[in-house]
């Protein structure tokens, strides 16, 4: 079994998702007493979202680079970026480290064009929604059709997500919020949903959505497994 190697706390609600998906899978698979190997770096979501809010993605890339770099150390053979959003920087974390990276957007079209679906709604932050690194790859590497939600809807999103969900708070009203957002996308043409932030799964199930939503999370968790057992 390879060492999964995690650059986790964006947030560490979600971080703590993937820890036991990994493991999970991992037992599921092999049985026993088997577990997954993991080796992980956390870093304080206070700093990479005031980056963020201030644009600064070169530095974003710098200090992701560094936890790729001290992942790599604690023995990894390959990384994982546990957040949407900070895909923006896989390209220079998979170059500093060396490392195979496991890219979610990847892990989440796998499993759509498993189900032969052709347009999806993407729900995520303002920076995932609304820049061409997500949205690019699921439509020029996988053939997808991406639509987002409406400026508005878009805000209403990303605050959700960085003002609830970050801090552990799941609202009935919020997620009252993101169904009416998946109905809109539903009639402009969605077939399903990304949900394309680790921290949505916390609030949308399956059971909340009339179409398949897509929970990033586990299934970045899978093409890890699928990787470290290859």
């Amino acid at each position: 079994m390879k060492t999964i190697g995690l650059i986790g706390g964006m947030t560490w609600h979600s971080t703590a998702d993937y820890y036991r998906f990994l493991n999970e899978d991992v037992h599921r698979r092999l049985g026993g007493a088997h577990s997954a190997a993991i080796a992980m770096y956390s870093v304080d979501f206070d700093e990479i979202e005031n980056q963020q809010v201030a644009g600064n993605w070169d530095r974003l890339n710098v200090l992701m680079s560094e936890a790729a770099l001290k992942v790599k150390a604690a023995g990894a053979d390959l990384i994982l970026i546990c957040a949407n959003t900070m895909h923006r920087t896989a390209e220079a974390v998979a170059k500093a480290s060396g490392l195979p990276l496991v890219h979610i957007a990847d892990a989440a079209a796998a499993e759509i064009k498993r189900l032969k679906l052709k347009t999806v709604g993407l729900l995520g932050t303002r920076y995932t929604m609304e820049m061409d690194f997500y949205k690019d790859r699921l439509a020029e590497k996988h053939g997808l059709k991406v639509l987002i939600p409406d400026d508005k809807q878009r805000t209403l999103v990303h605050d959700i997500i960085y003002h609830e969900l970050a801090y552990g708070r799941i609202l009935t009203e919020s997620r009252a919020v993101y169904q009416e957002v998946i109905a809109d996308l539903q009639k402009r043409g969605a077939e399903g949903i990304v949900l394309g932030c680790t921290e949505i799964p916390l609030l949308i199930k399956p059971a909340d959505s009339p179409i398949p939503t897509f929970d990033t999370t586990e299934l970045h968790c899978k093409a890890a497994v699928d990787a470290a057992l290859a």
